[in-house]
């Protein structure tokens, strides 16, 4: 049951009063006072604790349905979003497969785990994660390579903020769902990304991961995961080939 903690609407502001509820039960969220899979209180309950109508929660509700953040079950209720495997993947897996006749096919990746480290953050992670000069700061590093059937199609470095995953070594390795793993063991939903691309020259552990004669050119894929109180916490760079493989997007 959440706290009761009146909405004021007296003063006048920019953000009109369902978004503010709406980021009342983002901060909710954020705290863990409901995790992913758990049923969230009637709108009637929410109304009532936050001291504002039900038309104005079931507003906020609605967007953050929209948003993926909750979803509603006919007859049921409205819960945290817990996505399916396969539904997550398609919503932040952009890599599709050549079939040689001007389709492409998009099948799930396997990952094959490196290794991992725990070590002092490089000024580059410590700017990705926005920590100020002179503050100690720790960060994961993982290095992975992901297959299509038996070909080695993708290498990749996660960097991860320690202090938003303790212990993380204790469940390691990491899975091949990473975001569904993020909810599920340490309550961060990922709601959106940020992504760059370029192509580049394979580097000699790219060449090496990727069974490619060196040099050659691959994609690269810069990748910030967002979370819900619009922290980054993680950072991904990707090179993926570019003589099997294509980045896919719809607008």
């Amino acid at each position: 049951m959440i706290a009761k903690s009146p909405v004021s609407s007296e003063k006048l502001t920019a953000e009109p009063l369902y978004r503010r509820v709406r980021t009342r039960l983002v901060e909710r969220l954020i705290q863990g006072d409901w995790k992913p899979g758990a049923m969230l209180p009637s709108e009637f309950a929410i109304a009532d604790q936050l001291g504002v109508s039900q038309g104005t929660v079931r507003k906020a509700l609605d967007e953050m349905t929209v948003e993926g953040i909750l979803e509603r079950r006919q007859g049921k209720g409205t819960f945290v979003a817990q996505a399916e495997d396969t539904a997550i993947l398609f919503r932040f897996y952009r890599l599709t497969r050549d079939i040689g006749d001007g389709t492409a096919e998009q099948t799930f990746p396997r990952s094959h785990y490196l290794s991992h480290i725990k070590t002092t953050a490089s000024q580059e992670e410590r700017d990705v994660f926005q920590i100020p000069s002179g503050r100690h700061f720790q960060v994961w590093r993982f290095e992975r390579v992901r297959y299509e059937a038996d070909e080695p199609i993708l290498w990749e470095r996660l960097v991860l903020p320690s202090q938003r995953f303790p212990k993380l070594d204790t469940v390691l390795p990491l899975p091949n769902n990473v975001y569904r793993f993020y909810a599920d063991t340490f309550g961060l939903m990922v709601k959106n990304v940020h992504e760059k691309l370029r192509a580049v020259a394979a580097s000699a552990i790219v060449s090496d991961h990727l069974n490619l004669p060196p040099n050659s050119p691959v994609l690269e894929i810069d990748r910030r995961a967002i979370a819900l109180d619009d922290d980054t916490i993680e950072w991904r760079v990707s090179h993926c080939r570019s003589d099997t493989m294509h980045y896919r997007n719809e607008l």
